[in-house]
């Protein structure tokens, strides 16, 4: 029997605008590196595995807020989230020491244009980036919103956390041209078409939050909607049936069913 590789923790962020033009919600997304491993080519929300910096932040607690009450596990996925987002994106979920509001774009773009590029090649620390320019990290601006784990039987297995979060004011985002090739602010409704004509590839778990994300109409509704509600496990399970192959995962979960057809077996 094969041994079952354990799932490696892992975050990652729906950062959503309202788009005045279309009057539809917007999400961040990137185009994975086609030399990437795991899922390359995709079109994914910014994110990836929590490291040995994540958890060296929550012994610092003066380098973030919102965390009241959380165990050393919720707070390293939430940690992970934010420095992945700025690391992929350059957008950064944090306040300025003893502010209220959240850092302005041109603060943000100034320790983007600073420290990416070193935090990314492992030159400087993610704490240390936050300590040297007086950032908190804005823990309380994520909501949780999907977990999913690999199946077992998979060379690479992830536990990740889904959470929502607001865009901070004119931050914009790019992507950093190494993981991911580009960028774009997408509805869902247009990259779940993308994904349908072949302009997308999209990951199985990536559509089925657009597909719940795209019933809201508005951040804040998002928002509210999942704020508080409890969390459904998922862990995909393969099946073959007549020559396809279908993907079970719980019902109650809250996507949009329990058994989908992914394809026929090659």
């Amino acid at each position: 029997m094969a041994e079952v590789v354990a799932p490696r923790p892992a975050s990652t962020i729906l950062l959503l605008r309202d788009s005045a033009e279309r009057k539809e919600i917007e999400v961040f997304m990137m185009v994975r590196h086609y030399e990437i491993d795991f899922n390359s080519g995709a079109l994914v929300f910014p994110g990836g595995s929590v490291d040995k910096g994540d958890k060296e932040i929550i012994a610092r607690p003066e380098l973030y807020s919102g965390g009241e009450g959380f165990d050393e596990a919720t707070l390293s996925f939430r940690i992970a989230a934010i420095r992945e987002t700025f690391e992929e994106s350059g957008i950064l979920l944090a306040r300025p020491k003893g502010a209220t509001a959240l850092v302005d774009a041109k603060r943000a773009s100034e320790i983007e244009a600073a420290h990416r590029a070193d935090l990314c090649d492992s030159k400087i620390s993610f704490p240390q980036v936050l300590a040297d320019n007086g950032m908190v990290l804005a823990l309380d601006e994520l909501v949780p919103y999907a977990h999913w784990i690999t199946p077992e039987g998979m060379p690479k297995r992830f536990d990740t956390w889904f959470f929502l979060a607001a865009a901070p004011p004119e931050q914009v985002g790019a992507h950093d041209g190494r993981e991911s090739t580009d960028s774009i602010w997408v509805s869902p409704r247009e990259a779940l078409e993308g994904g349908e004509s072949g302009r997308f590839k999209l990951p199985f778990p990536t559509t089925r939050n657009l597909i719940k994300l795209g019933r809201q109409a508005s951040v804040k509704a998002a928002l509210d909607d999942s704020r508080g509600k409890s969390v459904v496990t998922v862990t995909p399970v393969m099946t073959r049936n007549n020559g396809g192959r279908q993907l079970r995962i719980p019902l109650e979960a809250g996507y949009d069913g329990d058994v989908f057809e992914v394809g026929s077996v090659g």
